[in-house]
Parts: structure tokens; sequence; C-alpha cells
């Protein structure tokens, strides 16, 4: 295997010699496939707070190409610094926009002005390549895990996965797609259990649509399913992606993550996150301290798809003036969690776990 992804789908292009990017519009998946051609930092930020593009590794690296599209426009030290706080705005709880952000101001900071926007347009190239890189060694290291339950059982493997955490996440392969993707290219029989993730059912729209691409056999069902499936012995393995890892483990991730943490660990069933470095956040000590986000009530009022002429619609679903709270994260304890799937192995999910592989950033 190598680190290209062999997926017919890119979330994120950078065309070779231009000055923009192109992104899969994801609020048209599951029913089309359509790119967005993105050339100035305003139309980015858009792009990253009205979710055309989601996934924490995917928002980290759009990011850093909209520092690079602001720059090109104006390079100075204001100009970089109003950049930097607006598309820090666009989503406060995944922890990769802040450090892909960051990461590009250090480069960028020392040099004069006139060096500085093609310096940012090669680090976020780099940022970019190396999200495909992590992704397949994350890959990798739960291949292994899901090889090891293979040998131990006569069917498939069945994989639950919680919102999407694939390519479409990410710059290729995804996080907690990538064991999946592997192990079906080397030919083990697995079938994976998508939670459809209300409200904006990215595992209905998005998951589903990858595993098919793929021709990887799946099941949909509703959220409210999945202690059931667990208790009926239907799932083998959890894995999932995560948004913000904090210290001691305690992992952030989509709404009902927590909920399917406890039903697995109630029924025996392991529970992993895939995690790359950057989501890892060793300055907020425990998940209590991960700002979560919320969203509009819309999102949960109404549910947008196409109808039986395949036109586009939006229904509404519950009275007028239903009150609603609309969190989009939440935090799933270190203790819940069997380990954290990373690009250098499969780490405790704890401090003292993460320092082992991570020693670096745990200083």
């Amino acid at each position: 295997m190598t680190a290209a992804d062999p997926a017919p789908y890119r979330a994120l292009v950078h065309p070779a010699g231009t000055r923009r990017i192109d992104v899969i519009d994801q609020r048209a998946l599951p029913h089309a496939c359509t790119t967005i051609g993105i050339d100035d930092a305003d139309t980015a930020a858009l792009a990253i707070r009205a979710m055309w593009i989601r996934g924490a590794p995917l928002i980290g690296a759009v990011g850093a190409y909209a520092l690079a599209l602001a720059l090109d426009d104006d390079a100075g030290d204001a100009g970089l610094a109003r950049a930097h706080q607006a598309l820090d705005a666009t989503r406060p709880t995944a922890v990769n926009l802040r450090w892909a952000l960051d990461r590009v101001v250090a480069a960028v900071s020392p040099l004069p002005a006139e060096a500085r926007a093609a310096a940012a347009w090669r680090e976020a190239d780099a940022i970019a390549a190396e999200d495909v890189a992590a992704n397949h060694a994350i890959g990798g290291h739960g291949l292994r895990l899901l090889r090891e339950l293979a040998a131990r059982r006569p069917g498939p493997v069945r994989v639950m996965t919680h919102c999407n955490a694939g390519a479409l996440a990410t710059c290729g392969w995804g996080t907690a797609t990538a064991p999946i993707f592997l192990a079906h290219a080397e030919g083990i029989a697995l079938h994976v259990f998508v939670s459809e993730t209300r409200p904006r059912l990215q595992g209905a729209n998005l998951t589903a649509w990858e595993l098919r691409q793929r021709g990887i056999p799946h099941t949909l069902f509703v959220d409210g399913a999945s202690g059931l499936l667990m208790q009926r012995r239907d799932v083998d393995i959890v894995i999932v992606g995560a948004d913000r890892v904090a210290r001691n483990g305690d992992v952030c991730n989509k709404i009902g993550t927590y909920d399917k943490a406890l039903a697995a660990a109630d029924n025996g069933v392991p529970f992993y996150a895939a995690v790359p470095s950057p989501t890892l956040d060793p300055a907020l000590a425990s998940g209590a301290m991960i700002p979560i986000e919320a969203r509009d009530a819309d999102e949960v009022l109404s549910v947008a798809g196409v109808d039986r002429q395949g036109r586009a619609a939006r229904v509404t679903v519950a009275p007028a003036g239903t009150q609603v709270v609309n969190y989009a994260f939440d935090v799933t304890p270190a203790r819940l969690v069997t380990g954290l799937i990373t690009e250098r192995g499969v780490a405790v999910a704890s401090a003292e776990g993460i320092g082992a592989l991570f020693p670096e950033r745990m200083r």
C-alpha cells in the first residue's frame, strides 16, 4: 500500500500552479457530487462556517489555504492577524483549525511581506500532504485490530461508525474509515453499521455514500438503535473520529458519540477513536474545557433531501415555535475509550498513553 488515496473522490484539491482550491460541496451529497472553486479567503471562511466542507482535519487544511489566499491580498502584519482571527472564529470546537492557522502564521511571520503568500501556500500544501500520510498510518494501525477480530470470528468483522470521519472529512483516507478501507482492500470481510447522525445526517449522507463508492457492505441505522445493536451482539468494534482530544484522553466528537461509548462499555464492545496528532490538545487538561459549538435550531426543526421526482426539498419535522437545543459535539470520558488510534500507534486514552507516543506534544 502507498500513501496515495485510491478514492475516486478527493474532498480538497489544490490544482498545481494555481492560487485556488477545489472542494467537494458536501451539502449536495449523496444525491450529487459537485465541486466548488475557492479563490478568496472570505469564501473559504464561509465554506467552513456554513459547512460546505466539514471534518476536523479538512477544516484545518482549508483554513491553512484560506490564510494563504488572504495573504495574496494583504501580507502585512495587520492583514495576517485579521485573517487569522476571522478564520479561527468560524468553528470553535475542532482544534485542527487553530493548529493549522497557527502553523502557517509561525512559518510566515519571520518573512518579509512579499515572501509570505508563497510560503503560506507551501505550508498549506505540506499540511494537506501530511494529513494524507497520517491517515494512511492510522489506517495501518487500525488494520491490525481488524485483522485480530477477523482471525477470531468466522463471519465479517462488524464495525460501527458515527458521523463521517472518512476521506470527505480529511485530505485523504479518512481517520475512522482508514482501517476499514485498508481492511477491505486486503480482502478482510467487513460489514459497517453506519449511524444516521442527526441532525445533519453525516452518516446517512456522507459515510454511507463513501462506503458505497468503495463497495463496502454497510447498514444504516437510526442513532437511537446503537445500544440495541451492541446488546444483540451485532457489533464487534466501534471506531469513531475526533474533533479534539484533551490531555487526559477525553474525546470530543460529533454529538451522539458519548451515547455509543456508554453502550459499548456496558456490552463489552471495544471503543476506539481514530486521532491524527493535530487533533490532540494537551493545553486542555480535560474534556470539560473544550468549547462545545451550538448550532442553528433549523438543523433540528427541518430535514433536507430530495423528493420522489428528484427535486431538492426541505421539510419541517416539529411544530412551529418548538424550542431547540442543538449542541454539535459531546465529550466521551477517557475511561470509556479503549484506545486512541494515532499515526504512531494505538495509545491508551490518558496523559501517560498519549505522552508515550507524542512526548513532544506533552511538554
